[in-house]
């Protein structure tokens, strides 16, 4: 036997052993299962025009695939959002509440507890794929604290991280846990293009013997909304969309919401139309990334064979509520995302309006690898039969999405006047977030009802209600005129969802037919009953 031979021999030894976890993907065929590559751009919304820079990739990936037009995410926050898409798994389970350590991000009992069970971690040891990462992990990542950025979790092949929170000049990656420190020359520095080359250097030197899973985390659109130099002068007369609940006042909603000033001066409004141009600008370098990756795939012979997802870690806002910039908050333009497949078995120019969230991705991701999701912990359900187009698909019609706020019993330098517990104050003293800025909804969608239900933990338990057939804008709080038996349903399904787990997160919503309502227990457990702690890490 010749020496190639013997190499081809034991490369292919090598994947079999190590694919004892994973059958072949339903409605696949070919000699080597799928590969899959994950895009999650950072702070990108859907409902305020957040896809209408990407041309290339509406083109190359929507218009090739399918688009879910109702994508959510189970917490409007980078760090929860991207620990739901890695386990599968809402906060409540996987305890990753809010961007501080403190709030388990990064921390070491996200490490122990959650990050030998991710999906790249099954995909890798179990189904035999070549794991690559690049770009933004979670925003603690590298603390010194979290063990530095020598530290490289489980289940990657290939790790090329950023330290911390989104940069674009700089900052420091770790390479496969080793540092390597960039500046601010464009050419060699940007980071967005340093993730397209490190992206398309893998796939040319990786494994042909191996499926390969990649996730590239561009640090576009957050801030600081550093474009790339051609693009500095693009969309100059672009501004935040003026829409149905831009610069008015929250008066039925929540006291964070309530504090925001109307109108808004004209510096804050200026403010926050510069923001919304220069994060359009930012995302025409991830138009140009994938439009390079998927030309690389094709020149491989890649594409045909490979599933590539395009999404947010969350929403965003400019403007909503006088709200100046951030996410954080319970309403659409902050929950929900752009969610892009195309893939084996996709039809083209696809829209589907199922109820879908982030953590599908990973129970979607491993059913294509053809592992058995009964195996796992994980809470999302798998995308699979969406993707291919099965009929009398049983779906879920409702999502939990939970949050619990940052800020500490202090005041916020820049606003003293406003006392303790207050953070992330933008001009004119409009604070995006506080320590009780802690709540949870039930995000409804059926074919008779389009409905969120959602609680404040704080003193005024407070309850916000939306009819959005009705109020698309969410202008409207209805939770004192709504009729008492939804209200108290989805109290009963609020309270449910907040200790489900796997399976029981998955169970028949308040207008499902199955669903099963005892109003014995309500409230049998306080108007919030499985609040969000760290005290159970």
């Amino acid at each position: 036997m010749s020496p190639a031979v013997r190499a081809l021999a034991l490369a292919a030894l090598l994947v079999l052993s190590r694919d004892w976890g994973c059958a072949q993907a339903a409605g696949t065929s070919g000699a080597r299962k799928p590969s899959v590559v994950l895009i999650l751009a950072d702070d990108q919304d859907v409902c305020l025009g957040g896809m209408i820079p990407l041309k290339k990739t509406s083109a190359l990936i929507a218009e090739m695939g399918i688009s879910f037009s109702n994508a959510y995410v189970p917490s409007a926050l980078c760090c929860p959002s991207r620990a739901s898409i890695l386990t599968g798994k809402y906060p409540h389970n996987h305890h990753v509440v809010n961007n501080t350590l403190e709030g388990n991000c990064s921390s070491k009992s996200w490490q122990k507890i959650q990050e030998p069970y991710t999906f790249p971690a099954v995909l890798k040891s179990m189904c035999g794929y070549q794991t690559f990462f690049a770009g933004k992990y979670l925003n603690e990542y590298g603390a010194e604290d979290a063990g530095g950025i020598g530290h490289v979790p489980p289940g990657w092949s290939f790790w090329y991280a950023l330290e911390k929170n989104s940069k674009y000049y700089n900052y420091t990656l770790s390479i496969n846990g080793k540092a390597r420190r960039h500046g601010e020359n464009y050419s060699a520095d940007y980071l967005t293009d340093v993730l397209a080359n490190m992206s398309l250097d893998f796939l040319e030197y990786k494994s042909n013997f191996e499926p390969f899973f990649m996730m590239i985390s561009t640090p576009a659109p957050h801030s600081p909304w550093i474009p790339a130099p051609q693009y500095k002068k693009s969309f100059q007369n672009v501004s935040a969309p003026r829409n149905g609940n831009f610069n008015i006042h929250g008066k039925d909603k929540h006291w964070l919401i309530r504090q925001a000033k109307t109108p808004m001066t004209n510096s804050s409004i200026q403010f926050l139309d510069d923001a919304f141009r220069k994060r359009w600008q930012t995302l025409l370098s991830v138009d140009d990334l994938i439009e390079k990756l998927v030309k690389k795939l094709e020149l491989l012979g890649e594409l045909d064979n490979t599933y590539i997802f395009y999404t947010s870690d969350n929403g965003f806002h400019t403007g909503q509520f006088s709200l100046p910039i951030d996410k954080r908050q319970l309403y659409e333009f902050d929950i929900k995302v752009p969610l892009l497949v195309r893939g084996p078995g996709i039809k083209p120019n696809q829209t589907n309006k199922m109820l879908v969230a982030n953590i599908d991705l990973g129970p979607t991701i491993l059913d294509i690898a053809g592992f058995d999701l009964n195996k796992t912990q994980m809470d999302g359900m798998s995308l699979l039969p969406l993707l291919r187009g099965d009929k009398n698909v049983t779906w879920r019609s409702d999502v939990l999405i939970e949050y619990q706020g940052e800020g500490h019993n202090s005041s916020d330098p820049t606003c003293p006047a406003l006392g303790p517990g207050v953070t992330h104050c933008f001009p004119d003293c409009v604070c995006e977030d506080a320590y009780n800025n802690t709540y949870a909804c039930v995000r409804t969608l059926s074919a008779l009802w389009d409905l969120q239900y959602c609680e404040f933990d704080d003193r005024e338990v407070f309850v916000e209600v939306y009819n959005l057939t009705a109020d698309p804008h969410q202008l409207t709080n209805i939770a004192k005129t709504i009729d008492q038996e939804i209200l108290e349903k989805m109290n009963y399904r609020l309270m449910m969802l907040q200790s489900c787990s796997g399976a029981t997160c998955r169970t028949p919503g308040v207008f499902d037919p199955g669903y099963r309502f005892d109003p014995r227990l309500m409230f049998s457990h306080g108007i919030w009953a499985h609040r969000l702690s760290t005290q159970s890490l």
